[in-house]
């Protein structure tokens, strides 16, 4: 596949103009002030974006992997962070899609389609990050349901979200032991940490989620018990997926810049961009892109697919993507100077932004673990 069906350009281009009139304009206020546009994300939400790949038949978009991923890029164009956080919105609202039950799904996803609701993927701890299988926070089983303790750690949206679906301990080690509950903010004990100041990613609040004698019904659980883990790693996949688009998304936006001021800046009397120098860097940031693109599009076909070895080549395509967005960016950063480094320009933000997409979802070097594992099986 080479080219993108009209469809699929057609949903591209919507999103566009989605993020250069509602969002790019304001992404340098929102990162300063460290606000959450959470009436921007329901016009989004509008628009079909908040289920871009739950099934039609439970009210969602029902789109492709690469639709979302062609989707999420040209959203991260105008805010990688935004985008980011739709992405995550979407993971949980497929995850009930995929794996709730119908009760779950009437109580759950329209109110989340519309982001009247928003939700958060709780998985990591202050204990266990790469190593998720060894997740503490436990879920004790009673009559009534679950009583919950334990604390998860860098989750997005925390604080502001409406629906916390959590990987919590309800069996023995392991992943075997892991089940996943959906956990409304209301609920008692349930409590959330400061604001993390962050490099980046700063329009989306990062808090621990704390559970204190937390208490919710058994009908809270997604699934069977012992099914947790495999459900956080399918929705991972896509996830990871979706970050990478985010970050090509943020690096052609600082290419661009970048192309637009070495065509007016002027050095020695002649356009920065005549130079060769200049020249051969813009062409290898172009060529890196479209080959990390091409790539993310073959990952998204691989999932869509169902291929055997789809979590093989999402795991590629994250590390790849993403670290040739953070190092696309980067050289965009360098080729304005000084002024590369004003928040002014905006490609500061994309650098700080772009980071951590190399660390969530799983960080790179688990990434090349995960593809290790796969070429040895083989």
């Amino acid at each position: 596949m080479f080219e993108l069906p009209e469809e699929t350009i057609a949903l591209r281009d919507m999103a566009r103009d989605f993020a250069a009139d509602k969002i790019a304009p304001h992404a340098q206020r929102w990162d300063e002030e460290r606000h959450l546009p959470v009436d921007v994300l329901r016009e989004a939400a509008a628009l079909g974006m908040a289920g871009l790949y739950v099934r039609e038949e439970s009210g969602g978009t029902g789109l492709t992997r690469l639709d979302a991923a062609t989707v999420f890029e040209a959203l991260a164009y105008g805010c990688p962070t935004i985008s980011a956080f739709l992405s995550i919105h979407n993971m949980v609202a497929w995850m009930i899609d995929r794996f709730g039950n119908d009760a779950q799904r009437a109580e759950h996803l329209p109110s989340l389609l519309t982001m009247q609701r928003i939700a958060s993927y709780c998985l990591t701890e202050p204990g266990s990050g790469s190593d998720a299988a060894a997740l503490a926070t436990r879920a004790a089983r009673d009559n009534a349901g679950y009583v919950l303790n334990g604390s998860k750690q860098f989750i997005s949206g925390a604080g502001v979200s409406d629906l916390y679906l959590t990987m919590v301990r309800s069996g023995g080690d392991g992943p075997g032991g892991v089940s996943a509950l959906l956990i409304p903010k209301e609920t008692p004990g349930l409590s959330f940490g400061v604001n993390e100041k962050k490099m980046g990613w700063n329009a989306q609040p990062t808090r621990q989620v704390i559970f204190a004698d937390a208490r919710v019904p058994a009908e809270a659980l997604l699934g069977e018990e012992g099914q947790g883990f495999k459900f956080a790693m399918a929705g991972l996949d896509g996830g990871r997926l979706n970050i990478a688009a985010c970050s090509l998304g943020g690096a052609q936006r600082a290419l661009d810049i970048a192309l637009d001021y070495v065509k007016q800046r002027r050095a020695f009397g002649r356009a920065v961009a005549d130079f060769q120098a200049t020249q051969f860097r813009l062409a290898d940031m172009a060529t890196e892109l479209e080959v990390a693109r091409s790539f993310l599009w073959r990952a998204c076909a691989k999932l869509d697919a169902r291929a055997p070895d789809a979590t093989q080549y999402c795991a590629m395509a994250k590390r790849f993507v993403t670290d040739t967005g953070s190092r696309v960016a980067d050289e965009a950063l360098q080729l304005l100077g000084g002024y590369g480094y004003l928040a002014d320009y905006g490609v500061e933000k994309i650098v700080r932004d772009l980071r951590v997409h190399r660390i969530l979802e799983g960080t790179n070097e688990i990434m090349r673990v995960i593809i290790a594992r796969g070429l040895l099986k083989a």
